[in-house]
């Protein structure tokens, strides 16, 4: 049976970019990876954030787009994103959402402690301390290696059929069902990040995409054999994924999984390293060979960001 390592990556919609950015790097200590664009919609940005080489399992990506409206959380999406924090660095985390005045609260499930809170678009955020996991070198304002966010811990599906979902993790992407408690169904694979999925097992309501919802979750390929290979299999089990598109960092396929909640299938290769070296990551707009003659075009369009250390790490 084929079997996914487990996340890729995670795909969010948000209003503001800027706001985004300050967040994700300027509260959270990520690196902004990659700054290219949205290749269905090249007026928006698509902005990545991950480790210091954004490897598969660490790298939460975006939509930032100021006219889209509010979205509403609910079935057929993800619900929530947890991320692994070094062993003893929970309190580091608690001080700084405070400082940042970021609300938050603790919560247990399967004999784990989470810090819960929002992002600035109402994106629901965990953080849970794990020995498993390479450490993140990236150091960002007062963030080092010994506290630094080591990739994704897992995420919190919203399924419309939770029987359904639970049927495609286990019997399709090759995760195991560990256990079942408080109204959640927890799966597990073998990566050391990104390898823990809930499914909630309570009634919810319908979702609709906007800001502050998540667009897609990503499973690891191999690579673009082993991606066709995940291709044919969704085929014969009649899920109708897309063709294999190229995403410049990676190959992936779509579809729609039983529960609602659109799935990708992406490959660990090239990685973000094609269009310009790692100790560049980020700093220019990338954009595919097909929209490079339209670059002075999308760069007007486009609102300036950038990377800033925020006033409470001066």
């Amino acid at each position: 049976m084929q079997k996914t390592a487990g996340i890729h990556h995670i795909t969010a919609m948000v209003n503001d970019a800027q706001r985004n950015i300050d967040f994700y790097t300027g509260v959270l200590g990520l690196r902004l990876i990659k700054k290219t664009i949205n290749f269905d919609r090249p007026e928006v940005y698509h902005l990545y954030f991950g480790n210091e080489n954004g490897h598969p399992g660490t790298v939460i990506t975006f939509f930032p787009w100021a006219k889209q409206l509010k979205g509403r959380v609910g079935t057929g999406q993800v619900g929530g994103i947890s991320f692994i924090i070094p062993k003893d660095s929970i309190q580091f985390w608690e001080s700084r959402l405070k400082r940042f005045k970021v609300k938050f609260f603790q919560s247990a499930r399967f004999g784990e402690k989470y810090l819960n809170f929002q992002d600035p678009d109402g994106i629901e955020l965990e953080l849970v301390e794990r020995k498993e996991g390479p450490i993140n070198h990236w150091s960002f304002g007062e963030i080092h290696s010994d506290v630094a966010i080591k990739g994704f811990g897992g995420a919190m599906l919203i399924s419309a059929k939770p029987n359904k979902t639970a049927n495609v993790l286990e019997n399709v992407m090759g995760f195991e069902c560990i256990g079942q408690e408080d109204g959640f169904l927890r799966f597990k694979s073998e990566a050391q990040l990104g390898n823990t999925i809930d499914i909630k097992l309570t009634p919810s309501v319908r979702g609709l995409m906007g800001a502050g919802t998540i667009h897609h979750i990503a499973w690891r390929a191999k690579d673009e054999e082993d991606l066709l290979k995940w291709r044919n299999l969704l085929q014969s089990k009649e899920y109708f994924p897309t063709e294999i598109r190229d995403r410049n960092y990676f190959k992936a396929v779509y579809f729609h999984e039983g529960g609602g909640i659109l799935f990708e299938i992406a490959t660990d290769p090239p990685g973000f390293t094609v269009d310009e070296p790692i100790d560049q990551l980020g700093e220019k707009l990338m954009l595919p060979l097909w929209f490079e003659e339209k670059r002075k075009e999308l760069e007007e369009i486009l609102p300036p960001i950038e990377v800033r250390v925020l006033e409470g790490d001066k």
